[in-house]
């Protein structure tokens, strides 16, 4: 018996992701496209009188086309459609929904996950993710209607669908949002890499005209990837960490797919993880901008965060992974900046959205104000808040299946009292020592992550070998 495309079609912490002619087909597209129609239609309240929705894809195989589909739906739906005339990063079009009175965003990707993988994420009116109760209600409209759509030029014709350029609207902000008079005037050594994903030029748009020395690596288009994975994580950075070190740059940067990631790399070739971004940016943000509020980090986010809220007297909010959750408290709260361990990092006065080429921005910036490279404002950081080593492993359950309550009957964790469990995000041992342990299904693939923290990088990967063996046995 055939499957049902609802039981092929599920929503997980980032919008539905599936294998491209496997679950991701044209037919399935237009099936989420209807559905989504339908949410609109019978949720959403018009935004001065009509029901508008931003569509964008990035550069992934057959992203326009799955995007012509969901547009041409939601014109034959009488929703009228601003469709973005190139590939974009996905703050481009979550701006983007802002900046046109959209009641929703659509934005055709797979963010990080390897190129044979396209998908969809919702975007709400305030340009941030669209929320589980959003997800499941989408879900709820499956099948219930029966796809109505129409030809794309007709639609163009009959002015149901306006091409625009995202980009323009994204690119004056960030040139708005940052100080880009004294950024022009210095004379740091900057290298970006775009992983062939939709962050294209955009940084070098901005920083046009200064002094910057900007570098660009696979900047190219390839919906291939290059036969990698657009993830900004250090097993697939080679080449950008060698290239720090060997040409003396003062700052490496990296993006995933979609733009909404970030990496970096301090001289020497040092990979700096996201958590220790999200810290320089909120000092940054607090003590040379004047900015003031809470500060967000996931349930497997690190201890530095809570060491700079406390003595930054900044509130601090923890939520389960995934930035929708952000997202949520950016909405409802005065919030400086909030990020997950993935590289999602967003700030103050902007969409409640993560912006990986904005947060590299932030990091220029703060190099500009300190008049320091990245290594020795890291040093300053560490030194005053601590060093933590954090490490992250991705494990494959082979038909294993995640064992939640024997995780948490455990006592002790290499010798030391576990004095804190937290279960409602997979499980997360916290010991005596503040060194930490999780392990968390993924919600876009099919793997369990193990996530710990230690005060020494030894401790932090023998506490990564303890999950692994939990898992396997």
């Amino acid at each position: 018996m055939a499957r049902r495309a609802k039981d092929e079609i599920q929503f997980g912490t980032d919008g539905w992701r599936a294998v491209i002619s496997d679950n991701f087909t044209f037919k399935n597209v237009a099936i989420v496209g209807q559905a989504i129609s339908d949410w609109i239609r019978k949720d959403l309240k018009p935004i001065g009188g009509c029901r508008r929705v931003a569509v964008a894809y990035d550069t992934r195989f057959l992203g326009r086309e799955y995007a012509q589909i969901i547009g041409c739906i939601f014109a034959k739906n009488n929703i009228k459609v601003y469709f973005s005339d190139r590939p974009v990063p996905t703050p481009a079009l979550s701006y983007g929904v802002v900046k046109t009175r959209s009641v929703a965003g659509i934005m055709v990707t797979a963010s990080h996950n390897p190129a044979k993988f396209n998908g969809i994420k919702i975007k709400t009116s305030q340009g941030g993710g669209a929320p589980t109760e959003v997800t499941k209600k989408v879900e709820k409209y499956l099948e219930k209607t029966p796809v109505k759509t129409m030809d794309f030029d007709k639609a163009k014709k009959e002015r149901k669908i306006k091409a625009r350029n995202f980009n323009e609207a994204y690119l004056k902000f960030m040139k708005d949002y940052i100080d880009l008079k004294r950024i022009r005037k210095a004379k740091f050594k900057v290298v970006q890499d775009v992983m062939h994903g939709s962050g294209g030029r955009l940084l070098e748009e901005v920083l046009k005209g200064s002094h910057i020395r900007l570098s660009l690596m696979r900047a190219e288009i390839n919906p291939y990837f290059n036969g990698g994975k657009p993830e900004p994580v250090a097993e697939y950075l080679d080449d950008i960490l060698k290239k720090v070190k060997k040409e003396k740059f003062d700052l490496g940067l990296v993006l995933d797919g979609d733009a909404d990631r970030i990496a970096a790399v301090a001289p020497g070739g040092e990979f700096i993880s996201p958590q220790r971004i999200l810290g320089l940016i909120t000092l940054h943000l607090v003590r040379n901008c004047g900015r003031k509020g809470g500060v967000v980090k996931t349930t497997c986010g690190t201890v530095l965060i809570d060491n700079i809220a406390e003595k930054l007297g900044l509130k601090l909010y923890e939520t389960p992974v995934g930035f929708k959750y952000i997202s949520d408290l950016m909405v409802s709260e005065r919030i400086v900046a909030g990020g997950e361990e993935a590289g999602g990092i967003g700030v103050q006065d902007y969409i409640p959205e993560r912006d990986g080429t904005l947060a590299g921005l932030l990091l220029l910036e703060m190099m500009v104000y300190e008049k320091k490279n990245i290594k020795r404002l890291l040093y300053d950081m560490e030194k005053e808040f601590g060093r933590y080593y954090y490490e992250r492993s991705d494990l494959e359950l082979k038909g294993r299946k995640f064992d939640e309550k024997r995780m948490k009957a455990i006592k002790k964790l290499l010798g030391k009292k576990v004095v804190k469990i937290m279960d409602y995000d997979g499980v997360k041992l916290t010991c005596e020592d503040k060194s930490w342990l999780m392990l968390r299904p993924s919600g876009t693939e099919p793997l369990v992550r193990a996530y710990s923290e230690a005060k020494s990088l030894k401790k932090a990967k023998e506490l990564i070998k303890v999950g692994e063996a939990l898992l396997k046995k």
